[in-house]
């Protein structure tokens, strides 16, 4: 076994803060002494010494293709990597220990209440969630990793402040745990690097690597394993990156090559014209992919919003997993899983039950039951839910889709042939259509956002809005239409031109209709959504500005 020593622990340089080091710049919090000690804060000095730099080029050639792209070149499948497409060889690893039955996935954030309803919820997986789904405050971030440490060797319950009690049973879901995108930083941890310079640390390689360290052991002890969700992939480059940060943490925690098994969220329009490729690089890694839907609209949105009427969006509630281009996505999705030996999981509808409401809670599961039949009738191997009461209904569906298997990967999806332009096809879904933006529509748009990051500003990263569960991804469709409609001219069906003046009045309007405290955040979240949704420039993320400004903290 290749044993590596840490960076921080070699003599490189007479000066020991010369050395390539992390320095700890947030306050301490509930966890701090158990997470960040000395040895986790070595090896997450190795992480950036030797991946950061490549992080931030990748980063930038994001950039360079989003321009691009949004000032009228068009995308397509690679010419370069067309042998590794029309190889028929080659398969990915497939699903670890624990994680071949994936039928029913929850997702939800890691605080303590959260984590004990997620691991008695009944479904297969849980999605625990350090990126959409949280508010990355640094109570947050050390708080989750010191839960997920707890619920990985049986010790999570939790007692409430009312005195309710929360135990775990005996069954319990695999946890695949989701860090934070490549774009994100972590600006309570600094990173030094040789030349003395300091950053801000890599969000992805603090959230995973925290995680990997502390727990990969106890997982496969548990009979399980290390498993992650990667978000916000635009390339197979940037899954050659997180390849190589497996292999590297593997190597340095002793681990058998491909023990760490991820599943890569295909969100982003990039990636979906990558799909094989990046199966290809991470295949010794490699479970699965997953249809994000909510960030793929937020994608198709923020690279095509200068490209004219042709490629604006309807209101969101319009915008359906059936719309064509919607549909090529995810069929093509699955032909690609299957064809490799991949799984192929589907996204989170957003509607959630109202336990004080029969008849939210009825509607909410009659469209609940509808999206996984159309999900498992295209042939997915597992889906998403929002909710623990959702399970039941999700489980019958692939239950009967499945009969006496445990995915759907025998079914190879021959009969798909996706195009380019197919995926292409933003014109259909119908957003230059006459009445196709309400006033209605404009009005949802601006309270969802702004409810929503009020709710983030207070630390909470998953909202129940209008009877629907919010998070980061459908809170970037909500500002992002509201700006390309703005940068479009578009024209609501009452004749109502959206205007940056026009919408601001509608932001006063929604402000005035909400309940108000002396505590609350709605006054930051609406100057948030302004900057976010009515700038000249378009904000790549609505998250980025409102982190640096708003939840940084300092000793």
């Amino acid at each position: 076994m290749t044993v590596i020593t840490p960076l921080a622990s070699r003599t490189l340089l007479t000066d020991p803060f010369s050395r390539p080091h992390l320095e700890v710049i947030g306050p301490d919090t509930t966890g701090s002494s158990q997470i960040l000690t000395s040895e986790a804060l070595d090896f997450l000095t190795d992480l950036h010494a030797r991946f950061a730099g490549r992080r931030h080029d990748l980063l930038l050639a994001r950039q360079h293709r989003r321009d691009r792209w949004s000032n009228g070149a068009d995308p397509g499948f690679l010419p370069l990597t067309a042998g590794i497409r029309a190889d028929p060889t080659w398969r990915v690893a497939g699903p670890g220990p624990g994680l071949e039955d994936r039928r029913v996935e929850i997702t939800g954030p890691t605080d303590r209440k959260m984590t004990v309803n997620a691991l008695n919820s009944g479904a297969k997986v849980w999605l625990a969630d350090h990126e959409d789904a949280m508010s990355p405050t640094w109570a947050n971030v050390i708080g989750g990793q010191l839960n997920l440490f707890d619920a990985i060797r049986g010790q999570v319950d939790f007692t409430s402040a009312e005195g309710k009690e929360y135990r775990v049973g005996e069954q319990t879901p695999t946890i695949v745990f989701r860090p934070r995108g490549w774009h994100l930083t972590e600006k309570h941890l600094a990173f030094h690097d040789r030349a003395g310079q300091r950053s801000s640390s890599s969000a992805s390689l603090v959230d995973a690597g925290l995680y990997l360290f502390h727990n990969a052991q106890a997982l496969i002890d548990g009979g399980r394993g290390p498993y992650l969700y990667l978000p916000k992939l635009e390339g197979h480059l940037e899954a050659r990156l997180w390849d190589e940060v497996f292999r590297f943490t593997e190597t340095y925690l002793g681990l058998r090559h491909g023990t760490i098994r991820a599943t890569v969220l295909i969100e982003t329009i990039t990636a979906a014209f990558e799909m094989e490729e990046i199966l290809y690089e991470l295949r010794d890694h490699c479970a699965g992919l997953n249809a994000g839907r909510w960030d793929y609209i937020f994608s198709v949105i923020k690279n095509f919003r200068n490209r004219g009427p042709r490629f604006v969006l309807p209101d969101r509630s319009r915008v359906t997993m059936t719309v064509p281009f919607m549909q090529a996505y995810t069929e093509l999705l699955v032909s690609t899983c299957h064809r490799r030996g991949a799984q192929a999981i589907g996204g989170m509808s957003a509607f959630i039950p109202n336990r004080r409401s029969p008849e939210v809670t009825e509607r909410a599961l009659e469209q609940v039951r509808a999206d996984k039949q159309r999900e498992a009738g295209q042939g997915f191997d597992g889906t998403w839910v929002a909710h623990p009461d959702l399970v039941p209904v999700a489980r019958e569906v692939f239950d009967e889709a499945f009969g006496d298997r445990t995915d759907q990967r025998h079914r190879l999806r021959e009969d798909v042939h996706v195009t380019a332009a197919q995926l292409l096809d933003i014109p259909s879904a119908g957003g230059a259509e006459p009445g196709s933006v309400t006033d209605a529509g404009l009005r949802g748009n601006v309270s969802v956002a702004v409810r929503y990051l009020e709710s983030w500003l207070r630390g909470v990263g998953a909202a129940a809005i209008d009877n629907l569960m919010e998070d980061a991804a459908t809170a970037e469709i909500s500002r992002s239409q509201v700006w390309q409609w703005v940068h479009q001219g578009v024209v609501t069906d009452s004749g109502t031109a959206i205007t940056q003046a026009h919408v601001r009045e509608v932001l006063a309007g929604v402000l005035d209709s909400l309940p108000r405290s002396s505590d609350d955040r709605f006054d930051d979240a609406a100057a948030l959504f302004e900057q976010v949704a009515l700038a000249d420039e378009f904000p790549t993320f609505l998250t980025v500005a409102a982190y640096t400004q708003h939840l940084v903290e300092h000793p």
